[in-house]
């Protein structure tokens, strides 16, 4: 694996060697430091049957530990040769204070990495899971099998080279097994068969032989057109298997192996040619699908203006990569500047341009349905765009030369963050920051300390104060924020107390059949009461800069075994928590809505809401519903990390709890949690100008004026 690919909690190697099965990962060891109990576990899927086993440090690689743990599989023939599934994890602690972290695959082929167990002739092998974690799989027996060498030739000819092995059979040894590939055709699952011819393959008996195995003839490979694969008039995708046939039976015996992978870390990422097809050019590609790494040929219209932007971008990306775009794209930015406005264009940006919700969002809404004469657009992180797809929005790739043209004309800008300080705004430009909260943590220039990784605190102010100063409209959403943003903001232009945008939906949808709708659309339970866990992120909880992570501190077992009949609970992390939690255990009572963009939305199905220090419970009290503060930290991020603007403890509007026990007591009471005068006293102060009418408010003070 190349160094790069290095991380913590992730495989570094699988290897069976007869019986034993070897397994090394990477981990930080300064979580490691003074643990005397930790394991290596097998935990099966969807039960709480576990199988540990001890680890051992055998190296240090990029600054993480390399672990090592060896399983006879002959001792525990019993426990996994049964048709099963079972998770890697690494639990660290004892009974009464344990953790456990999922293993990430490395996302190598472990494609003839398996055990025969003799008595039923399954097979156990290790493989990538769709979330990418590493999993091992008790299976019948079936053709082990990948590709490892494509080329894409430009007369439409694809070359492939690979292995090909079924584990009951030697026939390969002997000529008796024929090799046919499968190309299917996923519109009409037309099949087209290719003969294969065997290739000799010393490198796989040297990197996966032990014992008896010898992998030298279980190589193939083929030469296929492509073009006839490949509809006339329509997109396609091409799936790849292989079918062995055997010749030393009565009756010839027929398998197919499952989809072939591709290792495209090993080979370029993608190939692509322009081929005539049919009286139609068409832009065909062959890659490795993203999640699961299988072979995959893919064929779309050609259209040669799209060929070139994406040519641009893809020169621009590399620029950028090598921080050679910056001061080029500025200067173009600078000079674009100077060309005249486009009226009653508007950029919107939420989040960085990860998504399309917030304030942009409610604003752009308002817009669309009762001046739709302005031409709008949404700036996207290209890494993002699938979170704006299928909404009917102009997207505009962020940083893209299309951006760089609308971004430089437009008549107005609005985003809920900052931008990237280069940017220069044009005279003609007016630049409308929503912000995203109702402050309680302390802000930019009102911070005493700054704990986020790649900055200092003297430099983290200056730069939110240099891209302060481009702003020429805030939203407040009450006077409170208003006195807190002119300080912590430094900004002395216009701000606009107008309540948030976003909330207008909370007075406007917040009915029985909307939330019904929104229930079965998120597949939810009709007959169950929805919590709402929204947590925000911890500044010095980090692996980089930019990518913070968290620790799931609310015990979701003991949640689930006092609640699950009644309740189900709703996982929504803060948008720079980069962490993906594994709730196969919780199955059908705990769902992770962190990527889901509208919080709105789960704001309205929710019964009661779960927080902390996050600022959603501000928005979440338009709705006069229960709310419990989960604030084991509170210590630490009241007088370290950030500090607080108001006493939280007396003016929060619920109890503030510090153990899962506690929290679980208060929502089995939660009927007798009333609207008490705190809470009244609470909404009066934050949530006095919200009536559904933000968003009119808003548009009427900056774009029609």
């Amino acid at each position: 694996m190349r160094e790069a690919e290095v991380s913590n909690k992730q495989i570094k190697e699988i290897e069976i060697k007869n019986k034993d099965l070897i397994i090394q990962f990477y981990f930080d060891e300064n979580l490691l430091l003074n643990k005397q109990n930790k394991s290596l576990l097998f935990r099966l899927r969807n039960t709480d049957t576990v199988i540990s086993f001890p680890f051992t440090q055998v190296a240090s690689l990029n600054g993480y530990g390399v672990y090592e743990t060896a399983v006879d599989l002959n001792i525990y023939n019993k426990d996994f040769s049964q048709k099963a599934i079972w998770d890697l994890y690494i639990q660290l602690g004892d009974k009464a204070n344990k953790k456990k972290y999922r293993l990430k695959s490395n996302k190598q082929s472990y494609a003839l990495v398996y055990y025969l167990f003799e008595k039923d002739h399954s097979l156990f092998t290790p493989y990538t899971t769709k979330e990418g974690g590493i999993s091992f799989k008790t299976a019948p027996p079936y053709i082990l099998a990948g590709i490892d060498e494509a080329s894409l030739q430009k007369d439409g000819t694809v070359y492939l080279s690979g292995y090909s092995f079924y584990p009951l059979h030697n026939s390969l040894q002997n000529g008796n097994i024929k090799r046919t590939l499968i190309v299917s055709n996923d519109l009409n699952e037309k099949k087209f068969r290719y003969p294969v011819k065997g290739k000799i393959r010393k490198d796989l008996t040297e990197k996966y032989g032990c014992g008896l195995n010898n992998y030298d003839n279980i190589g193939f490979e083929t030469t296929i057109n492509i073009k006839e694969c490949l509809e006339h008039n329509r997109a396609v995708n091409l799936r790849f298997y292989l079918e062995f046939s055997f010749s030393d039976s009565d009756a010839a015996d027929h398998i197919t192996s499952p989809r072939l992978s591709y290792q495209p870390f090993i080979h370029e990422n993608s190939q692509s040619k322009v081929l005539k097809i049919g009286k139609s050019k068409k832009k065909v590609t062959l890659k490795a699908t993203k999640q699961r790494g299988f072979l995959t040929v893919s064929a779309s219209v050609f259209y040669l203006n799209q060929e070139i932007q994406e040519r641009i971008r893809r020169i621009f990306y590399k620029w950028k990569q090598a921080n050679k775009i910056v001061v080029v794209y500025k200067i173009l930015f600078q000079l674009v500047g100077y060309l005249p406005v486009k009226k009653k264009s508007i950029i919107f940006e939420s989040f960085l341009g990860k998504q399309y919700s917030c304030n942009p969002r409610a604003i752009y809404e308002y817009l669309k349905e009762h001046h739709p004469d302005f031409d709008m657009y949404w700036s996207v992180d290209s890494r993002f765009i699938e979170n704006f797809e299928e909404k009917d929005l102009v997207i505009v790739p962020r940083f893209s030369l299309k951006w760089l043209f609308k971004m430089a004309r437009a008549e107005f800008w609005v985003s809920n963050s900052r931008l990237p300080l280069w940017i220069p705004k044009p005279k003609h430009t007016t630049y409308l920051q929503t912000w995203h909260g109702t402050p309680l943590k302390k802000l930019a220039a009102d911070m005493d300390e700054v704990y986020m990784p790649g900055t200092s605190t003297e430099k983290y102010k200056e730069n939110f104060l240099f891209e302060a100063r481009n702003w020429d409209y805030l939203i407040s959403p009450n006077a409170y924020s208003s006195k807190i943003f002119r300080s912590a903001f430094r900004f002395d232009k216009k701000v606009i107390e107008s309540g948030y945008p976003r909330n207008d939906i909370l007075y406007d949808q917040a009915t029985k059949d909307n939330m019904d709708e929104l229930r079965k659309k998120f597949n939810l339970p009709l007959n169950k009461k929805v919590i709402l866990y929204a947590p925000t992120w911890r500044d010095d909880q980090f692996y980089q800069k930019g990518k913070y992570k968290f620790d799931l501190e609310l015990d979701l077992k003991k949640l689930k075994k006092e609640l699950g009949n009644e309740y189900v609970v709703i996982l929504r992390m803060h948008y720079l928590v980069a962490e993906n939690f594994d709730l196969t255990p919780y199955k059908g009572f705990a769902y992770d809505f962190s990527n889901y963009e509208d919080i709105r939305e789960l704001y309205l199905i929710a019964d009661l809401l779960i927080t902390d220090y996050s600022s959603v419970f501000f928005d979440y009290g338009n709705l006069k519903r229960p709310i419990i503060f989960y604030v084991y930290d509170i210590e630490t991020y009241r007088d370290k990390l950030r500090g607080f603007y108001f006493d939280f403890e007396k003016t929060a509007p619920g109890p503030l709890v510090k153990t899962t026990e506690e929290v679980i007591d208060y929502i089995k009471n939660v009927d007798n949690m009333e609207f008490t005068e705190k809470y009244t006293d609470f909404y009066n102060t934050f949530c006095y100008l919200e009536d559904g009418n933000a968003s009119s408010r808003v548009v009427k003070e900056v774009f029609l004026k």
